[in-house]
């Protein structure tokens, strides 16, 4: 009976922790539901006077785009600002012929009368956090906007945001990504769907009250004197907009949340470059947690309600962890189940826990509902949506629990970019990218024995017991066998 009691033990508190953040993301639809019903009346400055307009400076930190360099610079050169009161830096780290082609691209935009400069570095030492950095030493403006190399503001994106920097104690202004090949196929969608999620319900619900959120590395402003004064980019972690957000904000700087501005940008098309961006993320996060969790807990700058907020936000990555151990215990836990009796109660509470999903899917539902609209053909629609989007998000579950380990044991690794395609329309083809990995990890074989084990779950709830079996989890191995048979027969397929 030890084993099975290490089990449930271990199933419990993962399950108690997965129901917490679900708990978190109510109070956040709540912030979320209350904020759109506040109209904001923030100062802003009047752009139409001269005297008004700071200086900014756009970095755009690159390495190896050689399919987007020249959509990017053409996009960023349409931008509506004084031209006197605008410089570019191209912070281009890359070691392809990429280099030239930048180079010639950027020495026919500075003959329009763009103040646009290409910094490159001897070496990539901090990565993109080294390479935004080095261009902050010599940057012009005041104001320091980023942008990664696939995304595409509009031409009205500075003067929608600027203006917000009036007040002296905004540190940062972030805006919401768009997503310009949603539709592109299912992996896009599903991304699509969680980013969503981060960007209106998450970050608008911390942002409306107070809490701490994340500059999500791209598509957002920077006061300069708020980097510096928290301590300027640093590259210990693989998330380092995350660890500037909270160094900055434990400084008792203050980030506004622009909902109403859309970023449009390219989601990943092929699961090995979600894949790399997956891994980035997660490990990142949980590098975070690991750096900052102390300096929250400790601070006497934020009220109780902010840190715990904050920990369990700096926790997210870590939730495909609980969601690893839950799974891959629910199986022995349904022979247990069926196998002592005397444990009945005790299923009959954890049963309980399944309103972690319920809640998640209402939260998921005011966010879909506010971009697509509401509707019973779009409720149907959404309900596939969501549980699509739970069966491949519990596929990544091994590959992102690997990350997150990593992360928390403090285990070093390089800044992998996420290959870009240039991808557009449903007609733009990936094949060919010369970025792509060729070779498969060996965490797919893995993903490939789970799909199977959750198969055998499946069985298993016609078998156990002698009641006829038992079917309560059936749902639940039903979408992590879809989950992980997508996983791996995608990672298997997917390769340029």
């Amino acid at each position: 009976m030890l084993l099975e009691t290490i089990i449930i033990i271990i199933y419990t508190i993962a399950l108690i922790i997965i129901f917490a953040y679900s708990l978190t993301q109510l109070n956040l639809l709540f912030n979320y539901l209350r904020a759109q019903r506040t109209k904001d009346d923030a100062p802003k400055w009047d752009l139409s006077d001269p005297d008004q307009i700071p200086y900014v400076t756009i970095q755009l930190p690159v390495y190896n785009e050689l399919y987007v360099m020249k959509r990017l610079l053409d996009n960023i050169a349409l931008l509506e600002y004084p031209k006197e009161k605008l410089e570019i830096q191209v912070l281009d780290d890359s070691t392809d012929e990429s280099l030239q082609t930048t180079k010639t691209h950027i020495e026919q935009l500075y003959k329009t009368g763009l103040d646009i400069v290409h910094i490159t570095r001897e070496d990539r030492s901090g990565f993109k956090a080294g390479a935004l950095k080095e261009g902050l030493i010599k940057a012009k403006g005041d104001f320091i906007a980023i942008f990664d190399a696939d995304f595409l503001p509009e031409p009205n994106w500075l003067l929608r945001t600027i203006p917000y920097f009036i007040d002296r104690n905004i540190g940062v202004v972030q805006t919401r990504w768009g997503h310009i090949n949603r539709e592109y196929s299912l992996l896009t969608r599903v991304q699509a769907f969680a980013l969503d999620a981060h960007f209106t319900l998450e970050q608008v619900g911390r942002n409306s009250e107070g809490h701490f959120i994340n500059f999500n590395g791209t598509a957002g402003i920077w006061r300069k004197t708020c980097i510096e004064d928290a301590g300027n980019w640093e590259g210990d972690t693989l998330t380092e907009d995350l660890d500037l957000s909270y160094r900055a904000q434990l400084k008792n700087w203050k980030f506004k949340y622009l909902e109403d501005v859309e970023t449009p940008a390219e989601l990943p098309v092929v699961i090995s470059a979600a894949r790399s961006q997956q891994f980035r993320w997660n490990k990142g996060g949980a590098e975070n947690f690991q750096k900052m969790l102390g300096k929250v807990v400790k601070s006497k700058n934020i009220s109780p309600k902010t840190k715990a907020h904050g920990v369990l936000h700096l926790l997210n990555s870590t939730m495909f962890l609980n969601v690893l151990i839950v799974a891959i215990l629910s199986i022995p836990m349904l022979y247990i189940k069926n196998e002592y009796a005397h444990l009945k109660p005790y299923f009959y509470v954890m049963s309980f826990f399944v309103a972690s999903t319920i809640i998640f899917f209402v939260c998921y539902w005011y966010m879909f509902k506010n971009i697509y609209g509401g509707g019973f053909k779009q409720f149907i629609r959404y309900i596939g949506m969501f549980f699509t989007f739970f069966s491949i998000a519990m596929g990544f579950s091994l590959h992102n629990s690997i990350a997150v380990l990593e992360g928390h044991i403090g285990k070093r690794s390089d800044f992998v970019r996420t290959p870009k395609f240039n991808i557009n329309t449903l007609k733009d083809s990936w094949k060919g990218n010369k970025y792509l990995k060729k070779n498969i990890s060996i965490n797919v074989i893995f993903e490939g024995l789970l799909m199977l084990y959750f198969g055998f779950g499946m069985y298993s709830a016609f078998v156990v017991g002698d009641q006829g079996g038992d079917f309560g989890l059936f749902p639940f191995h039903l979408m992590l066998f879809i989950g992980f048979g997508f996983v791996f027969f995608k990672s298997l397929t997917s390769k340029a």
